[in-house]
């Protein structure tokens, strides 16, 4: 597996980072609005269109309260992938790590390595925006 991660510390109390992160309709706020179409979601899935090239179909996989969220593919994607974010409070701060775990092999490792690694760092850069 190759790993993407992005670690970010947003001083707002771990519950409420982790209320909005349990929920996978607010993470079209975490998205790039340019490459994101059809965003459809429930509390516990979403789907949509990336770039307008293929649709990914998401859905929580476990929630640990106030520690961890862990997302899985809910239909083949075009690599397995596993998308987690995991929450460390710090007084009335919270470090959020979300990391991007996909099995690449070389030529999709080239091809998709620096967009994971982008959307790694715009989710955090985002939930950073929407909580100061």
């Amino acid at each position: 597996m190759t790993t993407f991660e992005s670690t970010v510390t947003i001083p707002q109390p771990v519950d409420k980072i982790y209320n909005f992160l349990a929920d996978m309709n607010n993470h079209r706020q975490l998205m790039p609005a340019e490459d994101i179409s059809d965003w459809q979601s429930t509390y516990n899935d979403a789907r949509f269109n990336l770039r307008g090239m293929v649709v990914l179909s998401l859905k929580v996989d476990s929630r640990v309260e106030n520690k961890e969220v862990k997302i899985l593919p809910a239909e083949k994607p075009p690599f397995d992938v596993e998308l987690k974010w995991v929450l460390s409070s710090s007084g009335n701060s919270t470090e959020v790590t979300f990391t991007i775990a996909a099995e690449l092999n070389f030529m999709m490792k080239m091809a998709v390595s620096g967009q994971l690694k982008k959307l790694a760092e715009h989710e955090t850069n985002s939930l950073i925006f929407l909580f100061s």
